[in-house]
């Protein structure tokens, strides 16, 4: 968001920062590195443990193979704070690839987490085991990926699937929860936002927001807010939504 990709070092991700002045990268994130970015000496990269610690690094050696390795020296390392209002993107189960659009997008976007629903209206069912963990692992994959491109210092977590009921639950505990709508009376722009805490935000599947899912959200406190004059597909809407986040609180301060 700030901007182009390009223009501020490739970020990989690691289980932790290193504690020295020297560090190594290897697996999947230094074949990347080595294979696909192509780094070589004297080039900067930043480390993430993807829960807001980051350490800014300069290439010492690259060695490709079987089992790739980049030597680094650490520049410098620091702690980026996460938004004081969280954003919980709560996700529609959507046909073919728009589930894993909708991930990306919300994760360059800045979703904090991700929460996939069995909507009524969703034509996709995740209902065995075997499919929901192969459909799961795409989504994870999807968002680790998108926060790796928007240099994010937090990875949103994808959570478990959830039923209506479960979700209704999760509304009622949350500090704001919004219901995307087009058909709502109330603009995302005249809702008094918190400054911090946990919103909610709940994109409905192409065919909609069941009504009986509407009174279930309605009475666990959710309010359904539209977002502007024109109607957006689900794999676009919560991307939208957290842009005007983004700018209505300070989240983007």
């Amino acid at each position: 968001m700030a901007g182009a990709a390009g223009t501020t070092p490739p970020v990989f991700l690691v289980p932790e920062l290193p504690e020295g002045e020297f560090a190594t990268l290897d697996g999947e994130e230094a074949h990347h590195a080595v294979t696909v970015r192509r780094l070589r000496t004297g080039e900067r990269l930043t480390l993430s443990d993807g829960h807001g610690g980051v350490a800014d690094c300069v290439t010492v050696a690259a060695h490709p193979g079987r089992k790739p390795i980049v030597e680094l020296r650490v520049v410098a390392t620091r702690t980026v704070r996460a938004p004081a209002l969280r954003v919980t993107v709560v996700q529609a189960l959507a046909k073919g690839d728009r589930g894993e659009l909708a991930v990306e997008l919300a994760t360059e976007a800045g979703a904090d987490a991700i929460v996939p629903w069995r909507a009524a209206r969703s034509v996709v069912r995740w209902d065995d085991g075997a499919r929901t963990e192969k459909a799961l692992g795409k989504w994870r994959g999807t968002a680790r990926a998108a926060a790796k491109q928007a240099r994010r210092a937090w990875l949103p977590e994808v959570a478990e699937p959830v039923t209506t009921r479960d979700l209704a639950a999760v509304l009622s505990e949350a500090d704001l929860a919004l219901v995307l709508d087009g058909d709502a009376q109330e603009g995302i722009t005249e809702v008094p936002l918190p400054s911090e805490g946990e919103l909610v935000l709940v994109v409905g599947p192409e065919g909609g927001v069941a009504p009986e899912e509407f009174a279930a959200f309605t009475a666990a406190g959710a309010r359904r807010v539209r977002l502007g004059p024109t109607v957006l597909r689900t794999s676009t809407a919560a991307a939208v939504a957290l842009g005007a986040l983004g700018a209505l609180t300070a989240r983007w301060a």
